[in-house]
């Protein structure tokens, strides 16, 4: 009988497989899984999984200190709140306000260096921080540098600014109440400085200007009033606009009686000789009141008529009183611009005054009770989701690999 035709057939002793043999049949046997891959995942769960999950309780559970949180609630106010701007509104900047931009810069300031230099030196940071009820773990460690104790700092310490209430919110950590506590109260009170010496800076800066300004313009007074001092001592008149007035009533007085007197001549010498003794005393009397008048003349002004004689060296009243009323102008001119000064002033203090900021604490520190941190179960089940996710992921990764292989 006839071998069938799928299968291999001898021939002088060779075997002849025919062309329409199935491919399965070609390949043998499947290999089977080794049976160590179950055991490697069992292993690579307990090392991923289970061994950090067994160290974080052992932390947890058994080691870890207990911290205690002090909060407080701040906020900054103004003595007036400035009046807000309709075309601010459209930038949305329309809350920017002083007090504002002061309680951004409380909030940086309690995380930065700065009050750790100064609180360092009170409250000896470094010992607080390493203190017997610490963990190693979450303690510092000793020696440390600033920036290693800024560093930590910034871990126990959480400043949060509320923009929708202008509200500060600081939450302290320590090892103990007792030192939780402490934080807490330095803080505020340093907080409470900044402000201090921020408001201080600002009001000084904003009256600088002003007060410049009034001293300058006192200067400008006292300067014009001193040179009319000199003015009238060296003149020796007080008032030349007032001497002028009193020289103009006197030239018209004269020029009157100079007037009446030609007039009486005129009217001697219709009925007299030229060498009647009215006539004589009444000409006399003209050439007189024409001396008076022409010395009035030279003394009013410096450039008297031809027919008069040589000015006097002394400077003639039209130009003392050119020189008084410069002078006069400048003293109205320095009077005006020092009241400006002065008010100018005032309105800047009482801005000064009206931008005031001060800390109002409406939620003060209080000794907790309690501890907060660590958070036992919810860290212990952070760890234990981790590790999972990481166990699941390199599984999927390793089962990925040995497909395509």
């Amino acid at each position: 009988m006839a071998p069938p035709s799928h299968l291999p057939v001898s021939s002088g002793g060779a075997t002849v497989t025919p062309l329409f043999l199935p491919a399965r049949l070609l390949r043998g046997p499947t290999p089977k899984l080794p049976h160590r891959l179950g055991s490697a995942s069992a292993l690579s769960f307990v090392i991923i999984v289970l061994l950090p999950v067994a160290i974080a309780a052992v932390y947890y559970l058994a080691i870890a200190a207990n911290q205690y949180v002090a909060e407080f609630r701040l906020s900054l106010r103004t003595v007036d709140t400035p009046p807000i701007q309709p075309l601010l509104l459209f930038g949305g900047e329309a809350s920017r306000t002083t007090a504002v931009t002061e309680s951004q810069i409380v909030a940086q300031f309690i995380e930065s260096r700065a009050i750790v230099d100064e609180l360092d030196p009170k409250l000896d940071l470094r010992r607080l921080f390493s203190s017997p009820e610490a963990d190693l773990w979450a303690r510092l460690w000793l020696p440390a540098s600033v920036e290693r104790l800024v560093y930590y700092w910034q871990g126990q310490i959480d400043p949060f600014y509320d923009t929708s209430t202008g509200t500060i919110t600081v939450r302290v950590r320590a090892f103990t109440a007792d030192d939780a506590l402490r934080l807490a109260q330095a803080i505020v009170a340093s907080s409470e400085r900044l402000i201090n010496d921020l408001s201080v800076r600002s009001r000084r800066d904003a009256l600088s200007y002003a007060e410049a300004e009034d001293a300058t313009a006192e200067a400008r007074l006292k300067s014009a009033l001193a040179a009319i001092r000199d003015f009238r001592d060296q003149h020796g008149m007080i008032d030349p606009g007032k001497s002028a007035d009193a020289n103009a009533t006197l030239a018209t007085k004269l020029r009157d009686d100079l007037l009446k007197a030609n007039s009486e001549l005129a009217t001697l010498k219709d009925y007299m000789h030229e060498d009647a003794p009215p006539v004589r005393v009444l000409r006399a009397r003209i050439r007189s009141l024409e001396t008076q008048q022409r010395a009035l003349a030279r003394e009013v002004t410096a450039n008297p008529s031809p027919q008069t004689v040589a000015p006097t060296p002394a400077p003639a009243l039209s130009v003392q009183l050119g020189s008084y009323e410069a002078l006069d102008a400048e003293r109205k001119f320095a009077e005006a611009a020092y009241q400006h000064a002065l008010e100018a002033l005032d309105r800047a203090r009482d801005n000064a005054d009206r931008q005031h900021i001060y800390i109002e604490s409406f939620v003060p520190p209080s000794l907790p009770e309690a501890s907060l941190y660590p958070r036992r179960w919810r860290s212990l089940g952070t760890v234990a989701l981790i590790a999972f996710a990481v166990w699941a992921i390199g599984g999927l990764a390793v089962q990925s690999i040995r497909d395509h292989l």
